[in-house]
């Protein structure tokens, strides 16, 4: 069946704030055109871990007019992530990047409290019926408090057809297996401990949550998994495990927000990079900070080439 959507990488662009927490316009200019240079044609902002779920209007408009400024003529697709807590909330939104010149979007269900089924249909209808020239990837989530399967994915495909792609960063390869086999026309972004094993059942993609800083190991698992090479791709898909395990799992306990973590990744990568996050959520401190980029220095210095 074909695709709906190209195969790539996704790659997050996180916004750095200041101390008023206003945009850095330098810095986020800086994290969109690398992102960009190191070949990451696919990329957004607005996600959970850019945190979309905080952001107020004027600071969408602000940092999305910047975005356009700095991806508009490149050879890229550019996505606008919008979180909203009814349908009312990501039109509106959704309208405001469509006229700044946008036409994909990543959406997640409303979060307030869990959709049933007849509500999810009529979500994705009149989210994406609202504009049927643009193009939409799910992000599904548990924070939305309900994780779509593959058979609820065809229904909606299939009432949506500009619904093309879909985000997956959990549930394993049972999730990826359920995915693929039953809504093989949408293009699921996968992370890189599921992303092999959907690869066994068709053309997929990868959303990499630390291409910014391992670019070069981002591109090898993600063309492995294209060739069909599995000694490769799961040679990779366990270097990225134990890269995660000594990097992150002394932070997991604390139960931070996404973009805590994937601020001290752009940090690490591009030092002018604020950790702070908009109220009222928490950063990880300096002191944390020093001891993840040790642990990236000591242990993976090579990946960074």
């Amino acid at each position: 069946m074909q695709q709906r959507y190209p195969r790539s990488i996704l790659v997050s662009c996180e916004v750095p704030w200041d101390a008023r927490e206003e945009l850095i316009d330098g810095v986020f200019r800086q994290i969109v055109r690398r992102t960009l240079a190191q070949g990451f044609n696919d990329l957004y902002i607005f996600g959970t871990a850019g945190e979309g779920y905080a952001v107020d209007t004027r600071r969408f408009a602000q940092v999305t007019r910047v975005f356009h400024e700095e991806t508009r003529g490149a050879s890229a697709r550019p996505m606008v992530g919008v979180i909203g807590l009814s349908t009312a909330n990501l039109v509106e939104r959704l309208q405001m990047a469509w006229e700044i010149g946008f036409r994909v979007f990543q959406i997640s269900l409303p979060s307030w409290g869990p959709l049933r089924e007849p509500e999810i249909l009529t979500f994705f209808r009149d989210v994406c019926g609202s504009f049927p020239e643009a193009r939409f990837l799910h992000y599904n989530l548990p924070r939305a408090k309900r994780l779509l399967t593959g058979r609820e994915y065809r229904k909606v495909a299939d009432a949506c057809p500009n619904l093309v792609a879909t985000k997956n960063t959990g549930g394993g390869a049972a999730r990826a297996a359920d995915l693929m086999t039953h809504a093989s026309d949408l293009q699921h972004f996968f992370s890189e401990d599921n992303y092999p094993h959907g690869c066994q059942y068709g053309p997929c993609s990868l959303l990499s949550s630390t291409g910014f800083l391992f670019p070069a190991k981002a591109r090898a698992i993600f063309e492995a998994g294209v060739a069909g090479d599995l000694d490769a791709l799961y040679r990779l898909q366990h270097d990225f495990h134990i890269m995660h395990s000594d990097v992150f799992a002394r932070f997991v306990a604390q139960e931070r927000i996404d973009g805590a973590y994937d601020k001290m990744i752009k940090r690490a990568a591009l030092p002018e990079m604020p950790l702070r996050l908009l109220s009222p959520y928490q950063c990880f401190s300096e002191d944390e900070f020093a001891d993840f980029l040790r642990v990236i220095d000591e242990k993976y210095g090579e990946w960074r080439a």
